[in-house]
């Protein structure tokens, strides 16, 4: 039976990996904003988000390639 890896993986992997983007520009864009205010503390706790996104792409990658014999 072949298994077949759904592309929802993929879009969740993209989502997230997205959601972590924005919070590290608002990082950058934060003290611009607020005259060199910090930004708030969730801000920090979704850019983990980027990284997280990205294992998930390459969880996708790995189960979605074939093995050639």
């Amino acid at each position: 039976m072949e298994r077949q890896s759904s592309p929802r993986l993929l879009q969740a992997a993209m989502i997230v990996f997205a959601i972590g983007l924005a919070a590290i520009a608002a990082l950058f864009v934060t003290p611009l904003v607020t005259d060199g205010g910090t930004a708030p503390t969730f801000v920090y706790l979704l850019t983990m988000c980027a990284p997280l996104g990205f294992v998930l792409g390459l969880v996708f990658a790995l189960r979605s390639g074939r093995r050639v014999r």
